[in-house]
């Protein structure tokens, strides 16, 4: 029997897009959300393992990735959790800072902490999520911009700790539309104002994501490692406009 994937935030956008894509790869799957009414009606629709954990429970996320392994090891980890705090840094709170950093960057160490001996014994692979606000210095991301670096640090730093073991990589987005991201959305003319900044002049969808990290958790990219893949319409590298 194959490793299974455990995919952490499963019933948020690009988890439940990435749980969809996996499951229709053939790949068993572990769910871990917070809410046990979604992660188990996902479950029992994509025939998969499932657990009920807050990131923020670090007892209980243990418990959750532990039970992935039935002794066959862990096939991947994808960290699909986050956070958008879009606000002045005047306007922040030593709190907005903790939390964020907590959710983003504790929650998954504390994952592939009780991941690692799976990982390493069935040669597995992690993804996690940054974001385009790391590499581009964007207004009022000062919360959010310095939580995903630290994922960002955090990836780069297991690639090189777990190699040859685990492959380790980043995913790192533009603005998508999930239900994290509706009340930045929520206005059409704003989200067609922030689509055309892309050089592909258009918001992500969660299947742009789940599609870069299903990649990256496969063996089509057995030799990438410690890398960031910017799923971002181009927006953190091209300019198109003078």
């Amino acid at each position: 029997m194959a490793s299974p994937i455990i995919v952490i935030g499963a019933t948020g956008g690009i988890g439940e897009a990435l749980s969809r894509k996996l499951r229709a790869a053939g790949h068993p799957l572990h769910l871990i959300a917070r809410d046990a009414a979604k992660v188990e009606a996902l479950a029992r629709e994509l025939d998969a393992g499932s657990a009920v954990a807050d990131v923020l429970d670090g007892d209980a996320l243990t418990r959750a990735v532990a039970a992935a392994d039935t002794g066959e090891g862990i096939g991947g980890l994808a960290y699909c959790v986050g956070s958008i705090v879009i606000k002045p840094l005047k306007a922040t709170s030593e709190q907005d800072f903790l939390t964020a950093y907590r959710l983003n960057v504790l929650g998954a160490v504390t994952a592939l902490k009780a991941a690692e001996k799976g990982l390493k014994a069935a040669k597995g692979a992690v993804v996690l999520f940054s974001t385009v606000a790391v590499e581009q210095g964007f207004p009022n991301h000062a919360v959010i911009g310095t939580a995903k670096g630290a994922v960002a640090a955090l990836g780069r730093t297991l690639a090189a700790e777990w190699a040859p073991h685990v492959r380790v990589n980043i995913v790192a987005p533009s603005l998508t539309r999930t239900p994290l991201a509706k009340p930045l959305i929520s206005s059409e003319q704003f989200a067609q104002g922030i689509a055309a900044m892309h050089p592909l002049p258009r918001l992500g969808e969660a299947e742009d994501q789940a599609a870069a990290a299903a990649f990256l958790l496969s063996p089509d990219s057995g030799w990438i490692t410690g890398q960031t893949l910017g799923v971002d319409g181009g927006r953190s590298t091209l300019r198109t406009k003078g």
